[in-house]
């Protein structure tokens, strides 16, 4: 028995190290492919990359960064460093406080900055583009500010008081632990709270009159909030509400009572209601404000005597202001080229007026701003930007094979003749109930001034129409994003934008899963697709538990470890598991070597398969015109899953 236990543990250690060994030797080609390819396109990308500068300088590199106002006070960031000057200071005296480069984080980027409420400290969160996990340095401000502390590994972080820090840290992206350090005379650091859940991702929150510090742990699905009582620190935190499966809940605070933002009740959508803090059970919950149906949540503000939400409903953006004095709510329309908002930083909430931006993804943010005291909209003329004047937005609705009525935004350029002529860029996500990122990219722009039509289809899975559109397009509900997507592309081309021929798919991460499903099952509807950092291999991935996001992952796309359903139901649409010997379009996949989201192997034999499936179709077809679609990788060193910098996000583009 002995004996014949060894040769098998031999054996395995073997094909994991032939694995290993493969997976290298097909990187190492892929680089050198790549090198090979790159080379042709040089004038090109010179061009573009010109071109790209000049509109990076022309609309976003002059552009204010969000300030942090403290009374007449203000902190913001630029170019890697913090600097204070004054609200009434028109002469632009500034005094800079912190400067990545001296302290030796030249490679980082400032990601979060939380000031005390006495000033005398400030936190700030430092993050490099080759990581997911960021260092957080505390200054002690004055005349001359020193670096108090550093701490590794933080993901969110509060001042519960003055001189009071409570922190997450961040491991193999998970967040499970909550600890709180002093900068008192007594110095110490210590554990708080601890999440046993794997499922669970904990981050922290100070409500808005600084009353209470939350402690937020969620799932894909369900909540849990415990609450720090800033004056009293050292005591242990109170439960608001345990979690109970499918209820999701975020709270704020005013006048002792909790404001709480639930999808608790019917219909499963976000709803606001409040209860006291000495009793805040749900069955003591009651409700202020239920939104519209199809209506998404994209952010909420609350004020001393307002609260406001920002809103999506069919494309549009809107403002519901809610008054707690007079109980009315007004509802303002926000301009119709808007897709996304950018809240600033309003650290005191007895300010009057609430500042935001409005960007899409071919206008340049422009600030604006809501006084409470006159109930009315102010645009903020703080920069001359040019305005884009020549591009039109349409909103269309396409008819899904369930009859759903899907959403697409249409960019094009108004002097654009032929339009059915013209090349087109559909964009699709569809995932976590996230929306398609429609901020401001220089490159959507030059594309539109080339004539180029974008679209965006707002397809099931993703958020854009509230809870409801997400669970539609979820677990066994996932092909009705792949249906949405086809429909889309279906209307487009039959409505005379663009053909086929013409027509490119972008997506990046778990968008990837829909433009690799429907490249698999209509390849003819598209010429080329473009992903970044793409989830291609799903059923491989969500089969290997170790990996740090499987097991949170379970809630958006199944269990196929426990459930053979699930199993059947991923590998039906799994862009690997469906790949065939048919025409492909042409496909550029960007990856990273150093992904921790979306491992490397799996792009990688995803890129070896597809190339093989495509040279069978054209070894087997001998039509004349037979083309063989081109199959391009390209693995960056530099740049992360989630952020890169301007510099390499434009090698990238």
């Amino acid at each position: 028995q002995e004996g014949t236990k060894i040769p098998s543990k031999r054996k395995q250690n073997t094909s994991i190290t032939t694995s290993e060994l493969l997976d290298k030797n097909l990187l190492k080609s892929q680089h050198e492919n790549w090198n090979n390819i790159s080379a042709k396109y040089k004038a090109m990308t010179k061009r573009i990359k010109e071109k790209l500068e000049e509109l990076h300088n022309k609309y976003t590199f002059n552009l204010e960064s969000p300030r942090i106002r403290f009374g007449q006070n203000v902190y913001f960031e630029e170019n890697g460093c913090i600097f204070l000057s004054k609200a009434d200071d028109d002469e632009g005296n500034v005094d800079i406080l912190f400067s990545t480069e001296d302290l030796g984080f030249s490679d980082a980027f400032i990601q979060r900055i939380r000031i005390s409420s006495d000033q005398r400290y400030m936190a700030i969160s430092l993050k490099s583009e080759n990581s997911e996990e960021a260092t957080c340095v505390i200054m002690k401000l004055g005349h001359s500010p020193v670096v108090e502390k550093v701490i590794p590994s933080v993901f969110s972080f509060e001042w519960a008081t003055n001189d009071v820090l409570f922190y997450t840290s961040q491991k193999n992206l998970k967040c499970q632990n909550v600890f709180m350090t002093t900068f008192t005379n007594q110095k110490h650091t210590k554990l708080v709270y601890t999440e046993q859940d794997a499922r669970f991702f904990v981050d922290i929150y100070c409500t808005k009159d600084r009353r209470f510090l939350t402690i937020n742990s969620n799932s894909k699905t369900t909540s849990e909030v415990w609450l720090v009582d800033c004056r009293h620190p050292f005591k242990l935190p109170a439960l608001v509400q345990a979690r109970t499966k499918g209820v999701i809940y975020h709270t704020e605070h005013r006048n002792d009572e909790l404001y709480i933002l639930t999808t608790y009740g019917e219909p499963a959508e976000y709803k606001l209601m409040k209860a006291p803090v000495a009793s805040s059970g749900m069955e003591n919950w009651q409700l202020v404000y239920a939104l519209e149906k199809k209506t998404k949540l994209v952010d909420l503000e609350m004020f001393r005597d307002h609260c406001i939400m920002f809103l999506k409903n069919a494309g549009h953006l809107y403002l519901n202001v809610i008054s707690f004095v007079s109980h009315s709510v007004q509802s303002i329309k926000l301009p119709t080229w808007a897709c996304e908002f950018e809240l600033e930083s309003h650290p005191e909430h007895t300010t009057s007026t609430c500042y935001f931006q409005l960007t899409s993804p071919v206008h340049p943010p422009k600030r604006f701003a809501y006084s409470f005291e006159e109930n009315n909209l102010i645009e903020q003329a703080v920069q001359e930007v040019p305005i884009i004047t020549n591009c039109h937005t349409t909103r269309l609705l396409a008819k899904s094979k369930d009859e759903t009525l899907v959403p697409i935004t249409v960019f094009h350029n108004m002097n654009s003749k032929e339009l059915h002529r013209k090349p087109l860029l559909v964009h699709v996500y569809g995932a976590y109930g996230i929306d398609l990122n429609m901020s401001f990219k220089e490159e959507k722009l030059m594309l539109i001034e080339e004539g180029w039509i974008l679209a965006y289809c707002h397809v099931r899975g993703g958020g854009e129409l509230g809870l409801s559109w997400h669970s539609d397009g979820c677990q066994h509900n996932k092909l009705k994003g792949l249906h949405d997507l086809k429909a889309c592309i279906m209307l487009l081309h039959k409505l005379g934008f663009s053909q086929p021929k013409y027509t490119a798919l972008a997506a990046a991460s778990a968008g990837g899963v829909l433009a690799g499903a429907l490249c698999n099952t209509d390849p003819e509807l598209i010429r080329a697709m473009v992903l970044q950092a793409p989830f291609v291999d799903v059923l491989n991935t969500m089969m290997k538990p170790h990996l740090p996001l499987t097991i949170e992952e379970q809630e958006e796309w199944g269990n196929p470890l426990a459930n053979e359903k699930s199993m059947k139901y991923i590998k039906s649409y799994c862009p690997y598991q469906n790949i065939k010997p048919q025409c492909y379009p042409s496909v550029f996949i960007t990856a990273y070597e150093n992904d921790q989201r979306i491992p490397l192997t799996g792009v990688l034999r995803y890129v070896q398969k597809l190339r093989k499936a495509a040279l069978d179709h054209a070894s087997r077809t001998s039509k004349k015109g037979n083309w063989i679609p081109n199959i391009i990788l390209d693995i960056r060193a530099n740049g992360s899953h989630c952020h890169s910098s301007w510099e390499d996000s434009l090698n990238e583009v």
